[in-house]
Formats: C-alpha cells, structure tokens, sequence
C-alpha cells in the first residue's frame, strides 16, 4: 500500500476516537500517520492524551504537541491504534517489525479498544508465510534463549549483527524466529512466554478488536469474529 492509501486509512481509524480519551499510541510507519492525523484533531480542539508504545511513538507525539501520559501513571487507556506485520483470519497477529513489541502488547492489554490499521498483504491464511515472530529476550542468556526457541520449531536469527545487535527500548535484544506456517498461534504464543528468558513475544493472539484494511481502491473495516 503507498503512502496515500496508508493516510486514508489511519485516518479512517481515528475516527474512532472521541474528545477526552486516553489514546494508545502505536509504532510504525503506518501508526505514524495514525499519529500524525491525529496531532491535526488536536490543534483543530480535541482533547486527548497519548500513550506511547515506542521512545519513537512518543518522540514524534511530542513534536506535534500531543500531550503524553505514562502507562504507569493511567487505569486504562480508552483506545489503541497500531498496525500489524500479518494478521490472520481469526485476527491473531504477528508484531515487532519495529522492535516496539513488548511495549506495544502492554498497551494493548490495558486498552478498552484496539484498532489495528493494515494493508491487504498483510491478509494471511495462516501466521509466519511472509513474517517471522519476533521475540524479545534477556541480553544475559540469549544464545540459550535462541536454542530453546528453535527447539520449538523454528529457526532462530538475532536481530543485527553479533557485535552490535539491536536493542529495543527497554535494553533487551530480539530474536526473530521463523516457522513458517504457524498452525496454533494462541498455543505457540503460550509456549514462547514461558521460555526462561523471553521477555515477550510478538504473537498477538485474542488482542486485536477492530482491523481497519487499506485495499488499493477502499478502505475496509472489520470486527474481530465473536466479538461482542
């Protein structure tokens, strides 16, 4: 999808936030423009906050003068608005492109809403064809880290080079795990958190509420299945 059909779509899902919510602010170049449409409300009078998911989220938030919270310092936030690398149809989603993931999960968790903004390739029919699951894990131990994740069936890669990997926001490195086709991403999702050293996985399972799909000649909105 091209930068303009990007816009129309983050801008199709703000427009499900209203005028003193707590807003989740997701990281990305497609959340960019979610957050840029939105510092454009702001200025126009609506009042609002954001919680960021990234250092990056909140760098660019404060350029344009969108007031900040901390996820510590809030009960709940009202609204997430986020992208996702792959979504499938029951609304499970790989995330953590961007490095961003264990912060993005957060806060999702504490949302009310979550509003994910995608692309019509990041349609699968089964997680992992076009993405592996990136994992984020402990600098300490992460060769042990990699090998336990590849005794889960995938193949294990850290992310950068060895001498300077990278290092995501909270100072911990990623693993990004490639398996292929992914079966049962609520199980796999289950299994990874549980290995000693993980931190956080980018398997997003039972999150998403509402996707909101940027096709080449429309924008589509879809609930996820179930939801009340």
């Amino acid at each position: 999808m091209n930068d303009d059909g990007k816009r129309k779509a983050a801008e199709r899902a703000i427009g499900f936030v209203t005028s003193g919510q707590l807003v989740g602010l997701g990281t990305g170049s497609t959340a960019e423009f979610a957050v840029k449409a939105l510092a454009e409300m702001v200025r126009q009078g609506m009042l609002i906050k954001g919680v960021p998911t990234s250092e990056a989220a909140a760098n660019l938030a404060r350029s344009l003068g969108i007031p900040l919270a901390e996820l510590n310092d809030v009960a709940q936030v009202d609204i997430t608005i986020d992208g996702a690398d792959e979504v499938d149809p029951a609304f499970n989603m790989i995330k953590g492109g961007g490095g961003a993931l264990t912060r993005e999960k957060l806060v999702a968790l504490s949302s009310r809403r979550r509003v994910y903004v995608v692309d019509e390739s990041k349609l699968v029919e089964r997680l992992g064809q076009s993405w592996g699951v990136p994992v984020e894990v402990l600098p300490f131990a992460w060769t042990a880290s990699a090998q336990r994740l590849g005794a889960l069936g995938c193949e294990p890669k850290l992310r950068g080079e060895p001498r300077t990997p990278f290092l995501t926001d909270n100072g911990n490195y990623i693993i990004d795990c490639r398996f292929n086709s992914i079966s049962d991403a609520p199980g796999l999702e289950r299994a990874i958190k549980q290995l000693p050293g993980v931190v956080e996985s980018g398997l997003f399972t039972g999150i998403a509420d509402v996707l909101v799909i940027g096709f080449s000649d429309r924008v589509e909105v879809r609930e996820r299945p179930g939801l009340l």
